[in-house]
């Protein structure tokens, strides 16, 4: 292919690229036109998000900074100049991603849309009684929040029993609190304090003994001729345990943690969130936290018939936001939901919304994969919505590999030919039909489509869901085979994921790999968090007569800079922090000495700079080896070895859980879209993948849209018809076949086409 030559920068019509060389980019130099819709393509791993987000919209984000005064931009984070030889004609650029929103439970679907500020004005203009300004309707804001959950809906209590066995006395063991065991310190305490008797049962105790117990504030005790602080259990445990950061906490107390603690709605409020005075407010009989609670489809309807001249604009602001946030497929959300409970997809269509109300033009919009989480019924929703966008002015950059997306760019970038150090490269450049005659591998996948199984497999058990009623089931009843490949589909928000998550019998042997982020991701990379790191470090001590500590950027060899890091994080008060390379080791992370010993002629840090291709080839045998062919045969045989965690993409996340669960014997793998982020031609290995964990004796089952994996299946489970409360409901179970050839859902009609190609 070609690369443009450079021409002079008066070319206004496109952004330039020129010797674009971020991360695995081979030089690249290529022209994208403006206020156009441009696809880019490739396998995982192929260069694209280095281009379209490390380059072009790193780039000019970092324009935009340096456009502020110098007092302003000590307060942002330093954005490091993307390895390229020029840019030019880049316009700001708005990168809408798959980060999910903060966990916070404060800011909900409603607040971040902007919906909820919208209603709460509304409220307090038109609602009776009047009660004041628009504050008074904020949940979170004094004059607003119920003063007993101080506006998070929710109080929690501590189960009792998660704390203590009321069979058995003090002696025995009772306490089943971790760090309580007996003749532990805190034990001991509470054990000699003379408020009961350690040999009594504690279902015998009186009400005095059982209040001192728990509840007993703190008081001094003596043990044996020493005074110590006695405190009941309860008080013991809210102040040493629960009152730390969940995060912070060493795994088997968080998990006790998790199982002793019971939220439940604040009784004041009922979960409302609000004073009463809010609650009491209402327009046409509904109160606002009434509205918040609807599905947003129906809350549309309910605005549509307030008329009132004196909102007029706001209101029609309100029912755009609302009909919007229906066309792109949200519609069964509520303003009440947290954000944190949306899915990466969600997420990203949630901030879409956001900007299709924006009055700017002349932007450019990225978006990364904005299918994910979509059924084939939606793609043609938000297929819309990206042209309007385009159509408003705006240059739109799409990184995707559904050819239902790429089929309506007016341009396609295509990268690799293969991943990591194979990639980097432009394969094509140009309209869609000449992709389509361009020989590449996209080129020769989009019309490629995956054939329904000519026999499929026999279950040899089911595993019965009864009345499952999580969400928006509506007590659904359904027996999921065993030993055989079921996908699980249906539009976004039918209710898959409460049937799966929400409703299997978890259990032994039941593996759940999905896309949440991993936690202590900045310091751990595949070989720590596969385990690969012992035996490597175990092989490099030995050729070397050394420990293995030396070669663990956690441990010994660790330079004392940057602790190991690479990186030297400086926090800012109030903004983003700010990572800059470590000066001492330049980012290797060891100190000099440990960089001197070798294995086979490369360092610790070459080898955790080496693809998981490479280091395949480069241990040839043993637990190394057998690590890193699992994590090859799930598609990561382009990420580093020392690749921060949390670098990868959510697809990427879920395929490295596979991998170190395939080690395990498992008998049921639970699968959320594994094909996110997959290019068509490694969609094949993903299904030879799993015919291989069914082949091997497991059941495999598997939240999905991708049709090439529901022609795949042995057992289909349609959900819907509908989302929401339009949804919940099994609407088929069957084979592909008996689907394609009688069923009447979406997905039917969707899979019906696929097939017939």
């Amino acid at each position: 292919m070609t690369t443009p030559e450079t021409t002079s920068a008066d070319n206004h019509h496109v952004i330039q690229v020129r010797g674009a060389r971020e991360n695995n980019l081979a030089d690249l130099s290529l022209d994208i036109p403006k206020r156009r819709l441009t696809v880019f393509t490739g396998v995982s791993g192929s260069g694209k998000s280095s281009l379209v987000f490390g380059t072009i919209a790193a780039e000019s984000q970092r324009l935009i900074n340096e456009t502020y005064t110098a007092f302003v931009q000590s307060f942002m984070p330093s954005l490091g100049r993307p390895d390229v030889d020029a840019l030019h004609n880049l316009s700001a650029a708005i990168v809408v991603d798959q980060e999910r929103m903060g966990a916070n439970s404060r800011s909900t679907v409603g607040t971040v849309t902007d919906a909820y500020t919208m209603l709460r004005i509304v409220f307090s203009r038109l609602g009776t009684p009047r009660i004041g300004t628009s504050a008074a309707f904020s949940f979170n804001l004094p004059e607003g929040m119920c003063p007993r959950c101080e506006g998070a809906g929710q109080v929690s209590d501590i189960d009792i029993d998660q704390l203590v066995d009321r069979e058995k006395s003090l002696n025995d063991g009772a306490i089943t609190v971790p760090n309580f065991a007996v003749d532990s310190w805190y034990w001991q305490i509470m054990a000699h304090s003379g408020f009961y008797d350690p040999d009594k049962k504690l279902k015998d105790f009186t009400e005095r003994e059982w209040a001192d117990f728990l509840h007993k504030p703190q008081t001094k005790v003596k043990v044996g001729s020493n005074n110590f602080t006695y405190e009941g259990l309860v008080l013991k445990v809210q102040r040493t345990m629960l009152s730390k950061d969940r995060d912070a906490m060493q795994s088997h107390i968080g998990a006790f943690v998790d199982r002793a603690v019971v939220f439940r709605d604040c009784p004041d409020c009922a979960g409302a969130r609000l004073t009463a005075a809010a609650l009491s407010s209402r327009i046409d009989g509904v109160n606002i936290a009434e509205c918040s609670a609807m599905q947003i489809s129906d809350l549309a309807q309910f605005v549509r018939k307030i008329d009132d001249p004196g909102v007029a604009p706001l209101l029609a602001g309100l029912r755009d936001l609302l009909d919007s946030l229906v066309e792109i497929g949200l519609g069964y959300l509520s303003l009440d939901r947290p954000a944190g409970t949306l899915s990466g997809g969600e997420a990203q269509r949630v901030k879409m919304v956001r900007h299709l109300g924006s009055s700017l033009t002349d932007v450019t919009y990225v978006f990364d994969e904005p299918t994910i989480g979509l059924h084939p019924h939606d793609i043609q929703r938000m297929n819309a919505l990206l042209l309007r966008l385009r159509d408003k002015g705006n240059t739109v950059l799409v990184v995707e590999h559904k050819p239902e997306v790429i089929s309506i760019a007016d341009h396609v970038v295509d990268l690799g030919p293969g991943a990591g150090t194979d990639g980097g490269q432009i394969c094509y450049s140009g309209d869609v039909p000449g992709l389509r005659a361009s020989g590449t591998l996209t080129g020769r996948h989009l019309e490629h489509r995956a054939g329904l199984r000519s026999t499929v497999r026999e279950p040899h058990g089911r595993l019965s869901i009864k009345g499952a009623d999580l969400h928006n089931l509506q007590d659904v009843s359904v027996d999921i085979p065993l030993g055989v490949l079921t996908v699980v589909t249906g539009v976004a928000g039918s209710g898959k994921s409460s049937l799966i998550h929400g409703s299997l019998p978890a259990g032994q042997g039941v593996v759940v790999a999905d896309q949440s982020p991993i936690r202590g991701s900045r310091r751990s990379n595949p070989a720590t968090y596969t385990g690969l790191l012992n035996p490597i470090r175990t092989a490099f001590a030995k050729a070397n007569g050394v420990k293995p500590a030396l070669f663990s950027a956690n441990s010994e060899g660790a330079c004392s800079k940057c602790n190991g890091l690479g990186l030297i994080y400086t926090d800012l008060a109030m903004m983003a922090g700010v990572a800059s390379v470590c000066e001492e080791c330049e980012g290797k992370r060891f100190t000099p000495e440990v960089l001197t010993y070798t294995l086979d002629g490369r360092n610790i840090s070459e080898v955790l700079g080496m693809s998981v291709a490479e280091a395949h080839d480069f241990f040839p045998s043993g637990q190394a080896h057998a690590v890193l062919g699992r994590l090859r045969d799930v598609g990561l045989g382009y990420i580093r070895l020392g690749q921060p965690l949390n670098t990868l993409s959510g697809g990427e996340r879920q395929r490295l859980k596979l991998a170190i669960h395939m080690a395990e014997k498992a008998a049921t793998y639970v699968l959320d879209e594994p094909t996110t982020g997959l290019h068509m031609a490694d969609v094949d290995q993903l299904l030879a993948l799993l015919d291989r964990l069914v082949d091997a004796g497991n059941t495999v089952i598997v939240i999905e849209h991708h049709q090439a994996v529901m022609a795949h299946a042995d057992w289909l489970i349609d959900l819907g018809p509908g989302a929401g409360h339009d949804g919940g409901r099994v609407v088929f179970e069957g084979t592909p076949a008996d689907l394609v050839a009688q069923g009447g859902t979406l997905t039917a009609r969707h899979l019906r086409e696929y097939v017939a190609g």
